[in-house]
């Protein structure tokens, strides 16, 4: 089970990146990456 810390700093990390200038293909493909494992997490939550 995943803590509401963890999800938290896999948010702010997302928001951060996103505010980015330097948002490029790799970067996005990095974010979305954290975005589905976040998701997991809260859906992991769910279903316990």
């Amino acid at each position: 089970m995943r803590s509401e810390d963890e999800i938290r700093e896999q948010y702010d990390f997302l928001a951060e990146q996103l505010d980015s200038d330097e948002m490029d293909h790799e970067r996005v493909r990095m974010m979305f990456t954290h975005y589905k494992r976040a998701l997991g997490w809260v859906l992991e939550e769910e279903h316990i």
